[in-house]
């Protein structure tokens, strides 16, 4: 069953409107079922699997989830072919998978897959990578 229109009644033989949204959405986001390895970056974008934040704080007091900063720190699961050049060519890329990079702040899409976070980003906005 794929993301075709689902069609659901009332009990008055009425299309339901919010019934209809939600199958809808069910119905398509158990069949596009992603993961890191379907995700392949294009141009100089990197996938950044991202670290888990801190739970608490130094002093041990457990941090709520809306307290919690998002984390600028991850591991690299994909890496795009390279930035273009002027002259059609291809930059290789300064990162690899496997690297452990800081990246600006607010920099990049936040994705989710299965249950794992990720961000896509520009190699412009790794700022350094970690040893």
């Amino acid at each position: 069953m794929g993301c075709e229109k689902l069609q659901v009644l009332t009990e008055n033989g009425e299309e339901h409107p919010t019934a209809l949204v939600t199958q809808f959405y069910e119905v398509c986001m158990a069949a596009v079922t992603l993961n890191a390895s379907s995700v392949t970056p294009l141009g100089d974008r990197v996938l950044v699997k991202v670290s888990a934040s801190e739970e608490t704080t130094a002093g041990g007091i457990l941090l709520p989830d809306t307290a919690k900063e998002k984390p600028q720190v991850g591991e690299i699961t994909a890496v795009g072919p390279g930035k273009r050049n002027d002259d059609g060519s291809r930059q290789a890329p300064e990162v690899k998978v496997g690297d452990k990079v800081l990246y600006s702040k607010y920099a990049g899409t936040d994705l989710k897959l299965g249950s794992e976070e990720f961000v896509l980003l520009s190699e412009k906005d790794i700022l350094a990578t970690l040893v």
